[in-house]
């Protein structure tokens, strides 16, 4: 697994950024999340070693634009160079997040056609209007590998019109002192859309407060992921 952030800086996007932790971690330091800058690491894929090896090892994964999106609007003018790279680097596979999906048509290089083999999409969304949506664009452009993340999952969605050609579902809730509950039932309810059409299923993190058979709790951030993997219910596709 590696990291790759060519640029630095978000904006708020939709109601699943409003306790975004990169704009509370910016804040603690001082920094403004809103503005976009390329970073130290841009070329990181096509980076060397003394003896002319890639730094980046064959075969690895690689978690693009993670702590921001891929298709911001300010990123345009440098996002033909990250094509470039990934298309050098077909030995890697590429994975971005983005809640801005209605742009990718048009932030796409001239020889997608129907996608990179090693490029993985993951289209976010939070409530039931922004995956109406989003996947109903989503669902429809060419490419070849596609997830759909549900983090944070602010309330029930149906996913079942935009399962089709989905490789993975991520579920998880919201990290923060404030963060809006999480209820396990909706968590279930998705999965069981995913089991319905055999699509891969993966519960990633608990919420802050989470809710579970009308109960709430409140979990340590630390906890969060490690009581979802608890609950055991992701599914591979083998069914199990």
């Amino acid at each position: 697994m590696a990291m790759w952030n060519p640029w630095r800086g978000c904006h708020k996007y939709s109601e699943g950024c409003r306790h975004c932790y990169i704009h509370k971690g910016d804040f603690k330091r001082g920094i403004d999340t809103n503005k976009i800058i390329k970073t130290d690491n841009f070329y990181a894929p096509a980076a060397k070693n003394q003896s002319g090896g890639y730094r980046i090892k064959s075969g690895q994964t690689v978690y693009l634009c993670f702590s921001t999106d891929f298709l911001i609007e300010e990123a345009d003018s440098w996002r033909a160079e990250c094509w470039q790279m990934i298309r050098e680097r077909s030995d890697l596979h590429f994975l971005f997040l983005t809640k801005r999906i209605e742009r990718f048509s048009a932030c796409v290089p001239a020889d997608w056609n129907g996608g990179y083999d090693n490029v993985t999409v993951g289209c976010t969304v939070e409530n039931q209007d922004r995956a109406d949506y989003r996947l109903s664009i989503f669902k429809d452009l060419p490419v070849k590998h596609k997830n759909i993340i549900c983090q944070p999952l602010l309330e029930t969605i149906d996913l079942a019109p935009y399962l089709e050609g989905i490789e993975l579902v991520v579920v998880g809730g919201e990290s923060d002192r404030n963060a809006r509950p999480l209820d396990y039932g909706w968590v279930l309810a998705i999965r069981e859309q995913c089991m319905a059409r055999h699509v891969p299923f993966q519960f990633r993190q608990c919420g802050t407060h989470f809710i579970k058979d009308g109960r709430t709790y409140t979990l340590r951030v630390r906890d969060l992921c490690a009581q979802a993997r608890k609950a055991k219910i992701d599914l591979s596709w083998d069914g199990a």
